[in-house]
């Protein structure tokens, strides 16, 4: 089995299911609390480790009850953490959420305070053990040196790097990527009005590499490095009732795609399934089983 490292976030994700959302100073019931796993980087290893991967993950913990959640949970589905790096000050980073069981979206408040993976730690992991490496684009400093290294070694490993959020100097990123995973988010918040624009505007900059962006319901395109655009509608789910960890989803399944040697249409379409099954259901157990080989 082919075998992939993330590095990023996992979270603690605090789940407050209601009805509908609330207008501004009001009160109303939760009929659900959910305390569970989340993050980025978490979130698309357990997607991975589903679709017959495996997977390790390279990030930050501290060494009180939360993390136990987090590592209960990775270990549940497979995922290696022997990468990651533990500390005895901070907190797990918390992700409250609140999520419509009206429309199925989710608001999302976020508290870190935790040291982010830096290089040091990234140069003690045996890269040459794995197929592909997935990067959030996150603390980007760091991860530019991260990158730096990945190059500088003997072992040529592809990899993918996720740009959900438009952070300053993200972009320095771009040229370092063998997959570009591109949210609409960040397509929004730079000024396009679709994916296809989006791409087509990165695609000047980086000419060789394969560009992937999901647009939500408005479904999803790419790129490949020949070139060659590609369109692919949502497949929704009958109910929509859980959209946290959509993107992460498709990310998963465009990275599985890739190491599968699938063709870029392919890949998006499948992509765009496997996040629409996700819509259709709290969490991610099971997702995508009939494709497991």
């Amino acid at each position: 089995m082919a075998k992939v490292l993330g590095i990023g976030n996992a979270t603690l994700d605090i789940i407050h299911v209601v009805d509908h959302y609330p207008d501004e100073n009001d009160e109303i019931r939760c009929r659900q609390r959910i305390v569970r796993r989340g993050g980025n980087a978490a979130n698309t290893l357990v997607v991975l480790s589903q679709l017959g991967v495996t997977c390790s993950w390279a990030g930050v913990l501290v060494n009180n009850p939360d993390a136990e959640i987090i590592l209960d949970d990775l270990r549940r589905y497979h995922i290696d953490t022997s990468p990651c790096r533990h500390v005895d000050s901070g907190s797990i980073p918390v992700s409250s959420v609140l999520l419509s069981r009206d429309t199925g979206s989710r608001s999302i408040t976020h508290y870190r305070d935790l040291p982010e993976y830096g290089l040091r730690d990234f140069e003690s992991i045996k890269l040459d053990e794995f197929d592909w490496l997935h990067f959030e684009g996150r603390n980007i400093d760091e991860t530019r040196r991260m990158l730096d290294s990945l190059r500088a070694g003997a072992a040529v490993i592809p990899c993918s790097i996720e740009i959900e959020k438009p952070r300053a100097g993200i972009d320095a990123l771009f040229p370092y990527a063998d997959v570009l995973l591109f949210s609409r988010d960040y397509g929004l918040a730079m000024g396009f009005p679709g994916p296809l624009s989006l791409l087509t505007a990165v695609k000047e900059r980086c000419p060789q590499t394969e560009l992937f962006c999901s647009w939500g319901a408005a479904g999803a395109a790419a790129i490949n490095s020949r070139g060659d655009t590609f369109e692919s509608a949502a497949f929704p789910p009958a109910k929509v009732v859980d959209t946290l960890g959509a993107g992460d989803t498709f990310n998963a399944a465009v990275i599985s795609g890739c190491l599968d040697g699938m063709d870029t249409s392919a890949i998006l379409a499948r992509a765009c399934r496997l996040a629409g099954e996700k819509c259709g259901q709290y969490g991610f157990d099971g997702l995508g089983k009939s494709w497991v080989p």
